[in-house]
């Protein structure tokens, strides 16, 4: 707790507040409780599901939350009892994070039909670009890598250039953006190649994906015999 009585959790996300927007705007425009603030100031001890609502409603993650909360002076966010967030400066140091490979990936044409404006992203997961520090939040999944957003369908919740993180093993619910593989033309596996679609998952059911692309706004409905996986792109890094 500050020297003010607020929680330091309360002043770090005050950082990414949306210019304009007072904490209840914010809060209303997350779709959480007003009260989240008072709550808040006094324990510092939101969940991560409500942490993720006001960050998303910031045009951040959870990725940059904790990049910053970590900063020069590592701390390690955890998960208490009751699922909270929490600092750890205890007299012992973690075992370092292992980096987060980027692998290269490429514009790839359009799904589907000749001008559809759905883009299609190619990445190549046996080319390994570079290694990046790996987010804390990505420390349960050795699978996890990071992409390039070599497009600009995804603006502007993603702009071209921007590095995503993907992480295999965190389940994937609607109103998450995702990667999703679709099955490879014969030969392109072979090859190393992998056809992605970078969207939004607005609707699953037993037969399709309901996905959604940003710019030009597009949704589509993939067959769920297209997809082979759908990834969830836990957010932008750093």
């Amino acid at each position: 707790m500050t020297s003010l009585g607020e929680s330091q959790i309360y002043r770090d996300l005050m950082r990414f507040r949306p210019e304009g927007l007072s904490p209840n705007a914010w809060a209303v425009k997350a779709g959480v409780s007003r009260t989240v603030w008072a709550d808040m100031r006094k324990h510092g001890n939101p969940s991560r599901r409500t942490l993720e609502k006001l960050l998303v409603a910031a045009g951040s993650s959870l990725l940059e939350f904790e990049a910053l909360r970590l900063g020069p002076e590592p701390r390690q966010l955890i998960a208490g009892a009751a699922g909270h967030l929490g600092d750890v400066r205890g007299g012992w140091n973690p075992a370092p994070l292992q980096p987060l490979p980027l692998i290269a990936s490429s514009l790839g044409g359009e799904w589907g039909e000749a001008g559809s404006q759905v883009e299609v992203t190619e990445i190549r997961p046996r080319e390994l670009l570079e290694h990046l520090p790996r987010p804390p939040s990505l420390s349960g999944d050795p699978d996890a890598y990071a992409l390039t957003i070599v497009g600009g369908s995804m603006w502007p919740r993603f702009r071209t250039g921007s590095r995503v993180a993907v992480s295999p093993r965190s389940p994937v619910a609607i109103g998450d953006d995702v990667l999703a593989r679709l099955r490879s033309p014969n030969g392109a596996a072979a090859n190393g190649l992998e056809r992605v679609l970078i969207t939004h998952l607005v609707r699953r059911t037993t037969d399709m994906f309901e996905l959604r692309q940003f710019n030009p706004d597009r949704i589509i409905q993939v067959d769920t015999a297209e997809v082979e996986a759908i990834l969830k792109i836990v957010g932008e890094l750093i």
